[in-house]
């Protein structure tokens, strides 16, 4: 597959951690490599945290949402205990809310069990946890030799060893070297260094070869095109499906309803909708009697698919009875995102 020989890594490790001791990131989930030295260790409960919001989103974007959650759920219990619609509303906005699903039920499983499990191989029977998550608070919560594999490592390892064949197997061969090199002492650091890297130096676009402390072993840098790797197969298009959302106002307050909970944005707050079908708007009844107008056009992307929302609103004098619970305009919180850009266009338009 004209593969580079792979580099002599040996050396990587003492070279990763000598640079993290200078330039690790002060996040407000980590225990730093000075607070570590004086036997501070990390919390489980906000490395687990941590790693599940983060996942899909950017540190500025997800940390709000960490200091919210500690604020009220200070610990794997208090959120154990917390009311599945309060927890769903705290999370909007962070999507992909199957993780906030998953984030509950694994929270009562450790609260049951008495606390999180230390092994890697424990970890993967959580509910939300994959192989990543579970080498990330392995290694950095309970100091376990275990590889954390991420986007970011993949990118590091796919540059250091200019991998240039499928990537679905490069992969494994990443997962592979990086267990390999995973030190007895400070794998959590360990860890955290190689997120750092390739997040701060080591990035998508623009590498800093300069300043990188693993420049030495670095193939696609011998190449003199690190920005060319990983070489990943080229995404297919979204397709896209169309919806109509509708905002329905009544003195004062508007109609939500509860989707139900499995499926999409499944348990999330939300505006009145029918099927997202490709193709022609579908024909949606609207949930009560008015005259509606349709005050424009919001898009969102999801995972698998781009949906395009056509937004209807009406006011009426008198409340409709309609299937859902009305709240006051001024207190709508805890909409999904795509959601949230409907009902701020048409109350904008009001």
């Amino acid at each position: 597959m004209g593969r580079t020989k792979h580099a002599d890594l040996n050396s990587l490790p003492d070279r990763l951690l000598t640079w993290y001791e200078r330039h690790a990131r002060d996040l407000p989930w980590r225990t730093g490599p000075a607070d570590r030295a004086v036997g501070e260790r990390p919390d489980p409960y906000r490395v687990w945290l941590c790693e599940i919001m983060m996942q899909q989103t950017t540190i500025p974007h997800g940390t709000p949402y960490f200091f919210k959650f500690t604020e009220r759920w200070p610990t794997v219990e208090a959120l154990a205990a917390a009311k599945d619609e309060e927890v769903m509303s705290a999370w909007a906005g962070l999507g992909y809310y199957a993780r906030a699903r998953n984030l509950l039920k694994c929270a009562r499983e450790v609260a049951a069990r008495g606390g999180f499990p230390e092994t890697e191989a424990e970890l993967r029977k959580l509910p939300g946890v994959g192989p990543y998550t579970a080498g990330a608070i392995a290694s950095i919560a309970f100091d376990q030799v275990a590889a954390a594999v991420d986007g970011n490592v993949d990118r590091v390892f796919a540059r250091l060893l200019a991998l240039k064949g499928d990537w679905a197997a490069e992969k494994k061969v990443i997962a592979e070297r990086v267990r390999e090199l995973v030190p007895e002492e400070r794998p959590g650091e360990f860890a955290e260094a190689l997120m750092d890297l390739g997040a701060t130096v080591c990035t998508s676009t623009k590498p800093n070869c300069l300043i990188c402390p693993l420049s030495e072993l670095c193939a696609a840098r011998a190449e003199g095109n690190p920005e060319r790797y990983p070489i990943k197969p080229a995404k297919p298009e979204k397709p896209v499906r169309h919806g109509i959302a509708y905002v329905l106002h009544s003195k004062g307050e508007v109609l939500l309803v509860r989707r139900p909970d499995k499926g999409l944005l499944g348990g999330m707050l939300a505006l009145p909708t029918g099927d997202w079908v490709e193709g022609d708007f579908p024909e949606t009844p609207p949930p009560a009697k008015a005259d509606w107008e349709e005050v424009g056009e919001v898009r969102h992307v999801f995972t698998h698919f781009a949906l395009r929302f056509r937004v209807m609103r009406a006011d009426l004098a008198r409340r409709p009875k309609a299937d859902g619970q009305w709240v006051n305009v001024d207190a709508v919180e805890g909409l999904p995102s795509v959601f949230a850009k409907a009902f701020k266009l048409a109350v904008a338009g009001r």
